[in-house]
């Protein structure tokens, strides 16, 4: 759905982005991520035809950002970082503004406000003036302003800046229940929110891509090892020595009354772990597998000055 190739942004001597390769599939949600200045808010610009590449090719929904605009605007839905809005007029008649320029049939214009409006969860303040609003509904407005024309391809850029905690979970659902229908590319601040809310990462580092996988593939490309965090009941000694006598266990140790268990990334445990627990009569609470969070993968990622090393799925 999006593919994008060696795409380079260049300012005299200045490499915003250089050499950016990665594609999303057809209704996945890819979060994009990155230091402040790190290209991210440059890429999506490029692929929303904000402006031109300075070489390397990108295509959306079949369509090229340079030489077929026109038909790639028409396909996307785009959520700058401060959402484009006229704060004189009231949300009704923005979003009608945007729809006669997105080209919606007057028969639809209707239907398609007030979709945009539940969808958003802003119908309560359709008839207020957008400057009188909170930043929050200010950034859902944007959202809305995205979505009215039903695009196959969102690009989100910090949707939820500004948002409460209440309504952060409300625009995250809404994300997600868009994928499917709807190719999102994400790009956001808030890790854990990418988490819970992206099918895999693109994370980005002085203009280049340094990493492109899930979270769980990254984890074991930098670990190198698979954790497991056991709690049972039993003798803490006699506990070790079993856990450490099942075949592919590099390492066993017990501490805060947990036992946590490392293998290597390619072998997995856990059966084994339970039936040697269960076989020799100790009491198992919980077991699971622990891994990286976002945010230490991000930090190892971006860590070194000039981002070497990027990893692939």
């Amino acid at each position: 759905m999006i593919e994008v190739q060696n795409v380079s942004k260049s300012y005299g001597p200045v490499h915003a982005v250089k050499d950016v390769s990665f594609s999303v599939q057809k209704g996945e949600i890819l979060g994009f991520l990155g230091p402040n200045g790190a290209g991210k808010t440059t890429t999506m610009r490029i692929l929303a035809c904000f402006m031109p590449a300075t070489s390397g090719t990108a295509k959306v929904a079949g369509y090229d950002v340079f030489d077929q605009a026109m038909d790639v605007k028409k396909r996307i839905g785009y959520l700058p970082e401060n959402p484009p809005l006229y704060m004189e007029q009231t949300v009704r008649d923005y979003l009608r503004f945007v729809a006669g320029i997105k080209g919606i049939s007057a028969n639809l214009v209707q239907q398609k406000i007030d979709r945009a409006l539940e969808l958003t969860s802003t119908t309560e303040v359709s008839q207020r003036i957008i400057g009188k609003l909170s930043k929050g509904f200010r950034q859902r407005i944007g959202l809305a302003q995205a979505l009215i024309h039903e695009p196959e391809i969102l690009i989100l850029d910090e949707p939820t800046v500004g948002l409460d905690p209440a309504q952060i979970i409300e625009v995250r659902e809404l994300i997600k229940n868009l994928a499917g229908d709807h190719t999102i590319i994400l790009s956001t601040h808030i890790l854990p929110e990418v988490e819970q809310t992206c099918d895999r990462v693109v994370i980005i580092n002085k203009g280049q891509v340094v990493a492109e996988d899930t979270t769980a593939g990254l984890t074991h490309k930098l670990q190198g090892v698979s954790s497991v965090r056991i709690e049972a009941v039993g003798d803490p000694e006699a506990i070790k020595v079993v856990l450490g006598s099942i075949q592919g266990v590099a390492k066993v140790t017990h501490t805060a009354g947990a036992y946590m268990v490392e293998s290597m990334a390619e072998k997995d445990v856990r059966g084994e772990l339970a039936r040697a627990m269960v076989k020799n009569d100790f009491t198992l609470l919980s077991l699971q597998s622990v891994g990286m969070n976002l945010e230490e993968i991000f930090l190892q990622l971006v860590k070194t000055e000039n981002g070497d090393g990027r990893i692939e799925a």
